[in-house]
């Protein structure tokens, strides 16, 4: 493992950071512990969660709104069928 003060991986931090992403152990020491720079996988599966506070059952019944709203659309001949060609669907010409 490279391990490096802040000051020093401040001013190669680029580098440092295609190193990690390459899979080498980097780590910045801060007040005597390591953190340590690694590539991550980020997933907002808590978005609704964190930035409103909505719940699972929240969430739930927001679907199940949405999709209820949806059927009664498509049911209503209101709803339009995207085949591909966007330049169709904006000019109107696309199958309901």
């Amino acid at each position: 493992m490279i391990t490096l003060t802040p000051t020093s991986a401040r001013s190669n931090l680029s580098r440092l950071l295609r190193r990690a992403l390459k899979g080498d152990d980097i780590g910045i020491v801060v007040d005597g512990k390591i953190v340590a720079l690694r590539p991550m996988q980020v997933e907002s599966t808590d978005y609704a969660a964190r930035e409103y506070g909505a719940t699972g059952d929240d969430l739930a019944v927001f679907a199940k709104k949405v999709h209820g709203k949806i059927e009664k659309e498509r049911k209503a001949g209101k709803l339009a069928r995207y085949t591909g060609d966007i330049e169709a669907l904006v000019a109107g010409k696309s199958h309901l």
